[in-house]
């Protein structure tokens, strides 16, 4: 029997742009897709970036929200990146911050995704569970007319995550970026302006 091949294995255009442009992951084009679709990011800016390593999403919010702005990176690993002036690193459990450690926040972005079994619905019950705590940080710790950004894979629960993302956002919105691999299927739920709690 045939071993089948990793399709994550080789570089594709967007792995050899990210790396050229100085960014350690492809996954800044996806970002840089939402942002350009969305309009996230003004300069001044506080960013929240939980499940940061490698770093791209970090160093592109980072440029975005400019010296006046600042982006605080949370991961259980460590980062590959470097780390700009206007950023910081903390490496420990995103889920374990509170607003009273870092004060509240315009934008907060989740690009995680669990260690994947192969096994559909697991995967995207993991994946799901991961959303949902990243945007329970969100309700924590989000501005009034803040942003939330969050990888989720397509499933069942799916309706579930994009109904608290509307109870919390005035507006959700589902964007699959272009960078996103042909057999994945991940997607990005996106709310907008924060209700006031």
């Amino acid at each position: 029997m045939r071993a089948q091949k990793n399709p994550y294995k080789k570089p594709d255009r967007f792995t050899v742009a990210a790396k050229k442009a100085g960014f350690p992951a492809r996954s800044v084009f996806k970002l840089e897709e939402i942002d350009r679709r969305v309009k996230i990011f003004r300069q001044g800016m506080r960013v929240l970036d939980l499940g940061a390593s490698p770093g791209s999403w970090m160093m592109y919010a980072s440029q975005r929200v400019g010296p006046s702005g600042h982006v605080v990176a949370i991961d259980l690993e460590p980062l590959n990146a470097a780390i700009p002036r206007n950023a910081e690193f903390r490496q420990a459990d995103a889920f374990a911050i509170a607003e009273k450690d870092f004060g509240e926040f315009d934008v907060v972005l989740s690009d995680m995704a669990p260690k994947t079994t192969g096994v559909r619905f697991t995967d995207q019950s993991r994946s799901f569970d991961l959303f949902m705590r990243a945007l329970d940080v969100a309700e924590k710790v989000s501005k009034p007319g803040g942003v939330f950004v969050g990888k989720i894979f397509m499933g069942e629960d799916l309706p579930l995550a994009r109904a608290k993302v509307r109870a919390l956002y005035e507006k959700e919105r589902l964007i699959r970026p272009e960078g996103t691999r042909a057999n994945s299927y991940e997607l990005f739920v996106i709310g907008e302006n924060r209700r006031r709690a």
